[in-house]
This record gives C-alpha cells, sequence and structure tokens, in this order.
C-alpha cells in the first residue's frame, strides 16, 4: 500500500545539506547519516511469541491460538473504495503495509449466562417465547477479541499508524467490502479515544450484511516498531442493539507486556 501523506517520511543523502535541511530532517523525525543513529528493527517472530497476550495474562479470558476458521487471508478481503482498505483491514485483523513479523491470538470472555448454557429441554418447555428468545441470546454473551502484533522496520509502524488515522477519517461514512466471499456494508466509522502505548487510534465500526446490522470494536496502539491491533465482537450485545466497550483490559494487558 501507498503511504499517507501524514506518515513520516524517511530522508537519508549521501552528503551534508544546509540548516534548514537538517532542521527539516528533525521535524519529521528523518534518520540517515546525520542522526547518527540506526534505523529501528523490526522484531521476529520468536519475539513476538513472547510478547504476545497468553492464557493467564487476563482474568477470566481464554487465550488461544486462533484456529483456521478465526483468521482470513489478505487475499480474502476486497474493498470497492481503495482508499478504505487500511480500515477493512484491520477490522478483519489483518496488518496494514507489510510487517516483517506478526502473530496473533484470540481472547474470549464468556458471562455467567454463556457458560451456563442454554436451559435444559424441560426448562424450555416451561418458558414463554420471550424467556425462550432471551435465554438463547443470553448464551451468545461472549466477547472474542482477535489480538495481533505486527512488527515493522524502520518507521514502518508510525506510517501504518498515519494511515490508519487518516483513513478513519476519509472513510467515517462508511463503504462496501468482501471478506471470505461474504459481502457486507460499512455503514459508519465512529471515532473512540484511546490512551495506551506512544500512539493509537480506535473506532466503533457499524455493519451492515444481508439486512443484519453489526457493531465491532476495532483498536490499533504503537509500541516502538510494534503495532498492537485489537478487533472485538459480541453476539448478544449487537442482537440486543446494545453498545459494548472496547475490551480495554485486554489492550492494557498487552501494552503492558509490550512495555
Amino acid at each position: 500500500m501507498t503511504a499517507s501523506a501524514v506518515a513520516l517520511t524517511l530522508l537519508v543523502t549521501g552528503c551534508g545539506g544546509g540548516a534548514q535541511e537538517g532542521e527539516d530532517k528533525a521535524a519529521k523525525g528523518g534518520g540517515g547519516a546525520d542522526s547518527g543513529k540506526p534505523a529501528a528493527k523490526a522484531l521476529t517472530a520468536a519475539e513476538l511469541q513472547k510478547l504476545v497476550v497468553a492464557q493467564g495474562d487476563v482474568k477470566d479470558h481464554e487465550i488461544k491460538e486462533p484456529g483456521k476458521d478465526d483468521v482470513s487471508e489478505p487475499g480474502a478481503l476486497s474493498v470497492a473504495k481503495a482508499e478504505c482498505e487500511p480500515v477493512a483491514q484491520v477490522l478483519s485483523a489483518l496488518p496494514v503495509g507489510k510487517p516483517a513479523a506478526s502473530v496473533q491470538r484470540l481472547v474470549v470472555r464468556e458471562s455467567a449466562a454463556a457458560k451456563k448454557g442454554l436451559p435444559s429441554m424441560a426448562e424450555l418447555a416451561g418458558m414463554t417465547e420471550k424467556e425462550v428468545e432471551e435465554a438463547t441470546i443470553d448464551s451468545l454473551d461472549i466477547t472474542k477479541t482477535m489480538t495481533s502484533l505486527w512488527s515493522y522496520d524502520a518507521e514502518g509502524a508510525g506510517q501504518a499508524l498515519a494511515t490508519l488515522r487518516e483513513t478513519g477519517k476519509k472513510c467515517a461514512d462508511g463503504f462496501p467490502m468482501t471478506i471470505d466471499g461474504e459481502k457486507q456494508q460499512v455503514t459508519k466509522v465512529i471515532e473512540e479515544k484511546l490512551s495506551v502505548g506512544e500512539d493509537a487510534v480506535a473506532w466503533t465500526v457499524l455493519t451492515k450484511q444481508d439486512g443484519t446490522m453489526g457493531s465491532t470494536k476495532v483498536a490499533v496502539f504503537r509500541q516502538g516498531t510494534t503495532l498492537a491491533g485489537f478487533s472485538s465482537f459480541n453476539i448478544a450485545a449487537v442482537t440486543r442493539g446494545q453498545a459494548f466497550q472496547q475490551p480495554t483490559v485486554v489492550i492494557e494487558a498487552q501494552a503492558a507486556k509490550l512495555g
């Protein structure tokens, strides 16, 4: 992908320039020979494996490696508006740009009602139609958060986050997309506040598929050369039309591990 115009540009020159050139480099975060600092290195896949959230890091949450059906391949995503692709990528738990290494975990939180599951047939027989409906929705009160770490060389992480911030504003009114062969319409990208890491973006992304409305919480923060991405969904909340919050405890646990 082409980085956004607001992304920082790394200027490298073989010979010295004037004072103004040096000031421009400092303002843009340019490295090069003048800075005396080597370009930042991406973390390896092995390093990310040690830093991603693991079972026991978040109380009352199950954390596991995602299965085949939990993840999408980059080629499975298509977006009608090319400029909106970065939002669609992180919504689908896919990276922006080309990270040098990545790792993912599926984080699941079940409510007390969901843990109990559906009532027995005998119990259901004694319920009204409305009570059966409510019990069924209660059994689906499960929040699933795909948590991703993507590590980039040099200024890649900062550029990717800047691209996301601009794209979220440009595509706030929505766009059509297809993921894993399923067409859906993003109807709104609503900006949220998130104070974590060195920089962050967060949204509520509203979607419509086959007449059914959906809502996904999306957040991405940067720590050094690594981006941490979160795409979170709760079927019960969406079915009831209720708002649900960003998976704050998961985000904070991941931020703590990245330091």
